[in-house]
């Protein structure tokens, strides 16, 4: 937001709340985050990313090159993220990490959607496992369909990929949560609730 309190808009995307003021709520600021990681570059998914430079970030290889190459897409939305440059990474191969040693929190490739896009795997306590889709999906209706974006990076990828995660869903009994469908969103609880 604003200092005056109105909402920040840049393009078409619109934030009325920072996501530094929901953590706050909850007693937490960007410095207490040990590990940080985007489902993959676009401007809709990178807006805080400066903020978490302190923390460690999990990035697929491909990403990473993407996101800093001299030539390409990835340049006129650089300055969302460019203070991961430097930060301290952790570069994932297309393998599974859990990163805890736990299976509670697990980064899972999914490439397709861009080069190095990947999704996030969370078992929680009280709520059960959960799958966040990133860009794997942009609607249910995509879902058991071949249907994607125009501007994927690779379409027989993001197939393969989603033809994974599907079977990983179906294995472990996971909810999916895809970030851009607006129903699921508006189903969900908001900060300062939070799930467990």
């Amino acid at each position: 937001m604003k200092a005056d309190g109105s909402p920040v808009t840049q393009g078409r995307f619109t934030a009325t709340r920072t996501l530094k003021s929901q953590l706050a709520a909850l007693g937490y600021a960007p410095k207490d985050i040990t590990y940080f990681g985007l489902s993959h570059y676009h401007a809709d998914h990178t807006g805080n990313a400066n903020d978490f430079a302190g923390a460690t970030w999990l990035v697929q290889q491909p990403e990473r090159d993407a996101m800093f190459a001299e030539k390409g897409p990835a340049i006129t939305q650089r300055g969302q993220y460019i203070a991961l440059k430097d930060s301290k990474t952790k570069i994932l191969h297309g393998e599974d990490f859990d990163v805890f040693g736990d299976d509670t929190v697990v980064v899972k490739a999914a490439y397709g959607h861009t080069p190095g896009h990947q999704v996030l795997y969370v078992k929680l306590a009280k709520t059960g496992p959960i799958l966040l889709a990133g860009d794997l999906y942009h609607f249910q209706e995509e879902r058991h369909t071949d249907k994607t974006p125009t501007f994927e990076f690779d379409h027989d990828q993001s197939l393969a990929s989603r033809t994974a995660v599907e079977a990983f869903i179906k294995k472990t009994g996971a909810q999916l949560w895809i970030e851009h469908d607006l129903a699921n969103f508006n189903k969900l609880k908001k900060s300062p609730d939070y799930y467990e």
